[in-house]
């Protein structure tokens, strides 16, 4: 057990460090400058946030951490979400660092602040909902003797990780300083809802139980709306 937790740190923390640098490398070129002290302040809560969890993770579940780490989708239609999806994360890092090097919004001060303080709330939410379902891996598929999770904020709503996931991206780019950042972050929601519908649409057909779920827990990632 323990090899294999000091594996999995290994394989996280290559995965981290490179991600830090592509996203480092990405805010600054965008900015044109790295005096940019909103992406360095965002960058430090982000890394600190994902750390920790880490840590967590290893220490209490590594079955959790190692389906976080495959990203490869089964689902053809997963396959296309990921496709679409993929630009829209790029534009709500690169929209801010542009919107710095020409200034085309100014973002107060505390408005940062508070949108910093809202990613850290949201990725509370994130680490929350992992700890509420073992089973919470970044691909769409059921595991062999997988249990329902009805509980936590799945009893709130049916999907409360791509709710989290949703706020995340939402404040990434006023956290960075940018109003028009908002805009990339625009296709989000719909792509999330085509996600949804075709992971229910696996979830009907391989968990036991998701439909009596579904028919208790009304909503999917919004509650009251949808």
């Amino acid at each position: 057990m323990e090899r294999r937790r000091r594996s999995l740190l290994l394989r996280a923390f290559v995965k981290l460090i490179g991600g830090a640098i592509v996203l480092g490398i990405t805010l600054f070129l965008a900015a044109g400058t790295v005096r940019y002290w909103q992406a360095w302040i965002f960058l430090l809560l982000l890394f600190g946030s994902v750390i920790t969890v880490l840590i967590i993770l290893i220490l209490k579940d590594p079955d959790l951490l190692e389906r976080r780490m495959k990203a490869k989708e089964k689902e053809r239609a997963q396959k296309l979400v990921q496709a679409l999806v993929a630009p829209v994360l790029l534009a709500v890092w690169l929209i801010p660092g542009f919107d710095v090097r020409w200034g085309w919004s100014s973002v107060p001060v505390p408005v940062v602040v508070l949108a910093d303080a809202l990613f850290l709330a949201a990725y509370f939410l994130f680490y929350r909902v992992l700890r509420s379902n073992s089973y919470a891996a970044r691909t769409v598929e059921v595991e062999q003797g997988q249990n329902l999770m009805t509980t936590g904020p799945y009893a709130v709503i049916r999907h409360p990780m791509y709710a989290v996931i949703l706020l995340i991206y939402l404040a990434t780019p006023v956290a960075l300083g940018s109003y028009w950042g908002l805009l990339g972050a625009l296709p989000l929601p719909f792509l999330l809802a085509l996600r949804i519908r075709n992971e229910e649409t696996v979830l009907l057909r391989d968990l036991t139980g998701y439909e009596a779920y579904m028919q208790k827990t009304r909503y999917r990632l919004v509650p009251f709306i949808w």
